[in-house]
């Protein structure tokens, strides 16, 4: 079968600022080396997220994804005729349904090989719920697109900074202690080892893992998660011969002569990971599914409803976000 030449991109919501951010996207194409990609849906939102910027752009209408790498030079491919009214900065269930539609589109394109990949746009999770979405979220909605359980996708938030995985996700703070075993640390260890030796070209990759508690549990003084877990977890994963390291105190592990000792961090919960990842590269973060037989990224930002449609949101992280998955897109076709 041909590889794919072109990534998906799905709009996001369109009341938010992903439509805009993929406008100056294209119109930066050049310049940032990207890989030709095409939007599914969302013409006349797109065209006024332009304008909200100064950008004229020029859309061109492609009836497959095969199309989309020919058109890319001479204006923005946009695959389908689902749309709605745009409405920057005013959600609503009809564009909650195209955002819906757009992301279940891109993913079925990747999955049979038409699509490169998948770049997502943000979306309101709370909307989509409205709009009849019953995952947790688009990485939720991609495993169970790829066949697989959730614990099979993991999220890794990826800068130029530093790249970092959260064990637990989205669970209440109360919750995590009881949610870390073993066997979800060596689980999702494998997975991000694997991961990164196929999609980043790191094998051996050196994995950090932070403690728990603060300190890493002081020798179970202030917890004792973190000798009879997390410790014994990074203990049988290094007899695998994976070159991880932990538990570290959190505090101190993402100081700048820490990060030139590993690849990426593994944290135990959602702000372990995100403080230091959004504090570093806010505007150049990446969210990167791990795990999936599909790339997928998506900027590492919301839907920033407040600033849509005013042109000063940055394009930064949606570009990182467009190049990584390119990037990933070719290292796994150079590896059949």
């Amino acid at each position: 079968m041909r590889k794919a030449q072109a990534l998906a991109v799905s709009l996001g919501d369109p009341a938010g600022v992903a439509p805009e951010l993929i406008a100056e996207a294209w119109t930066r194409r050049g310049e940032m080396g990207l890989t030709p990609f095409f939007v599914i849906g969302g013409a006349s939102v797109l065209s006024a997220a332009g304008a909200s910027r100064g950008i004229k752009l020029d859309l061109i209408a492609i009836s497959a994804p095969d199309e989309a790498a020919a058109a890319f030079s001479s204006g923005l491919p946009v695959l389908g005729d689902m749309d709605c009214a745009p409405s920057p900065g005013s959600p609503s269930i009809e564009g909650a349904t195209l955002a819906m539609h757009s992301l279940a589109r891109a993913a079925a394109l990747a999955l049979s090989g038409e699509a490169a990949g998948v770049v997502t746009g943000p979306i309101a999770k709370a909307n989509l719920a409205d709009a009849g979405f019953t995952q947790p979220g688009q990485t939720e909605f991609l495993a169970d697109a790829c066949g697989l359980p959730h614990e099979d996708a993991v999220m890794m938030l990826a800068g130029p900074s530093l790249r970092t995985v959260p064990l637990t996700v989205h669970e209440p703070l109360a919750a995590v202690p009881s949610l870390i075993t073993r066997e979800l640390i060596e689980h999702k260890t494998r997975i991000v080892a694997r991961a990164l030796a196929r999609d980043f070209d790191l094998p051996g990759a050196r994995i950090a893992v932070t403690g728990l508690n603060p300190h890493a549990g002081e020798s179970g003084r202030i917890g004792r998660e973190d000798a009879e877990v997390i410790g014994p977890a990074i203990a049988a994963l290094q007899a695998e011969g994976l070159t991880i390291s932990g538990p570290h105190p959190a505090d101190a592990l993402f100081a700048a002569h820490e990060r030139k000792k590993y690849d990426v961090a593994l944290c135990m919960y959602h702000d372990q990971a995100l403080i230091p990842i959004k504090t570093l590269d806010f505007d150049q973060g990446v969210n990167v599914t791990l795990g999936l037989p599909i790339v997928r990224t998506s900027p590492d930002h919301g839907t920033a409803f407040a600033i849509a449609g005013k042109g000063v949101a940055s394009a930064g992280a949606m570009i990182a976000a467009l190049r990584m998955a390119g990037e990933c897109a070719v290292r796994r076709s150079m590896s059949g």
